[in-house]
C-alpha cells in the first residue's frame, strides 16, 4: 500500500528552466530573471543584517514591509498579504478559496504553475483557449463556469497585454474571485494595472512578485492586494512567519530606491524592443511584448525547428526556453538580458541560421 496520496503520487510536477552549468560563462535568457543587480540599497542592507536577525522569530504580521508597500502603492496594508514568493501565494488561493473539487480557469497558453498546484490541492484548471493571434476572449473566460478565474496580465508566455477596459469587463461580469496576476506589470505601458479596480470590485486580487523588476528572484518575496475580507481569510490559511526576516528587509530597500528600479525598467524594454527589430530582420516572428521576454518563431529551415534551436543554443552556453506544448512548439521565449547578452545570442542565431 502506497503512502503517497493518489494524485500527488500522478502529479507531473512544474518544469524549470535549465541551469546552466557550474563554472562555465553562460547567457541566462530562460527564466525571465532580471539582467542587472539589485538596487545598491538592497545589497547595503544585506551587509547591514545582524544577528539577532537571525536569532529572533520575524514579526508575524509582516508589518514593516506591509506599511512600506502601503505607502508606496497608495492602498491600505489591511488590503496587502506578502507571501514567500508569488507562488506561496497561489497555493494559498486555491486553499483559502477554491478547495478540491472547485474549479479555475486560466488562459491556454500562460503561466503552467496554475495546473500543477491546481492538481495537488484536487482542484481543476480549465484552459481557455486563447485566440489565434494568442489574444484574451475575455468573453469565453466569463461562460467557463469556474469557481475562480486567473489572469496573467500581461501574459506569460506570450507578454501581451490585456487593456484596462477588458480587464474590468472581466471582473464586473463574474460573480466569483478574479485573480490578476501582474508578474510583468513594472515592464508594462503606463496605466496597465489593474489596480484602481480594487476600489470598485471585492472579488478582486491582483498578484505581485520581487522576482522581476526588483531582481529579487533569490529572495522570494511576493504580494498581493484585495478586498480586506480576501486579506483575512489568507492571514488565516498561511503558514507562521512565512516570510524571512532578511528577504522582508531587502524587499523593503528595494521600494525605497525606486529611481533605480525605474532606470533598470527603462534599460530593459529599450533592449526588448531593440532585440524584437532585429529577430524581425532575421526572419522571426515575434508577437509584441509588455514584458521582460519576448515569445517568437524561428524561420522555418529543414532539419531545424524551434526546440533543435534551443538545443544548438545551449550547446554555446546561451540558455532559452521551449515549450513541448501544442501551440508553442514551434516557438521559443527569450528573456531580455544585457546588451552584451543579446548581442551574443543574435550573433549565434545568425550562425546557426546560416
Amino acid at each position: 500500500m502506497s503512502i503517497i496520496m493518489p494524485h500527488i503520487d500522478a502529479l507531473t510536477t512544474y518544469a524549470l528552466g535549465e541551469q546552466p552549468p557550474e563554472g562555465v560563462q553562460s547567457v541566462k535568457l530562460n527564466q525571465n530573471e532580471s539582467p542587472y543587480p539589485p538596487a545598491p540599497s538592497v545589497l547595503q542592507a544585506l551587509r547591514d543584517m545582524n544577528e539577532e536577525e537571525l536569532r529572533r522569530y520575524p514579526d508575524a504580521a509582516c508589518s514593516e514591509l506591509r506599511e512600506t508597500l502601503s505607502a508606496h502603492l497608495k492602498v491600505d496594508k489591511e488590503q496587502l498579504f506578502c507571501g514567500n514568493g508569488s507562488s506561496e501565494i497561489i497555493s494559498l488561493i486555491f486553499k483559502v478559496f477554491i478547495g478540491p473539487g472547485g474549479s479555475i480557469a486560466v488562459t491556454d497558453p500562460t503561466f503552467g504553475l496554475y495546473h500543477t498546484v491546481a492538481a495537488s490541492f484536487q482542484a481543476g484548471c480549465k484552459a481557455i483557449p486563447t485566440r489565434d493571434d494568442f489574444t484574451v476572449d475575455v468573453d469565453v473566460l466569463l461562460a467557463s463556469g469556474a469557481k475562480a478565474i486567473v489572469l496573467v496580465n500581461p501574459n506569460a508566455p506570450t507578454g501581451l497585454l490585456l487593456s484596462s477596459s477588458e480587464v474590468e469587463r472581466l471582473v464586473s461580469g463574474f460573480a466569483g474571485l478574479v485573480v490578476i496576476d501582474e508578474a510583468y506589470i513594472d515592464f508594462a505601458e503606463p496605466g496597465a494595472s489593474s489596480q484602481p479596480l480594487l476600489a470598485k470590485y471585492t472579488n478582486l486580487l491582483i498578484l505581485r512578485t520581487f522576482s522581476k523588476a526588483y531582481a529579487l528572484c533569490g529572495a522570494r518575496v511576493g504580494y498581493c492586494m484585495a478586498d480586506r475580507a480576501l486579506i483575512t481569510a489568507l492571514e488565516k490559511g498561511r503558514d507562521i512567519y512565512n516570510v524571512n526576516s532578511i528577504s522582508r528587509k531587502l524587499a523593503i530597500a528595494a521600494i525605497r530606491d525606486e529611481a533605480y528600479v525605474k532606470d533598470t525598467i527603462v534599460q530593459t524594454n529599450r533592449s526588448r524592443e531593440k532585440f524584437i527589430l532585429s529577430l524581425r530582420e532575421l526572419g522571426f516572428e515575434v508577437l509584441p511584448s509588455q514584458t521582460n521576454f519576448v515569445l517568437c518563431a524561428p524561420p522555418i529551415k529543414e532539419g531545424l525547428d524551434a526546440k533543435q534551436m534551443e538545443k544548438r543554443l545551449a550547446a554555446a552556453h546561451i540558455f532559452v526556453r521551449h515549450f513541448d506544448q501544442p501551440r508553442l512548439r514551434g516557438m521559443l521565449r527569450i528573456s531580455i538580458g544585457t546588451e552584451s547578452d543579446m548581442k551574443r545570442l543574435l550573433a549565434e542565431l545568425v550562425h546557426i541560421l546560416a
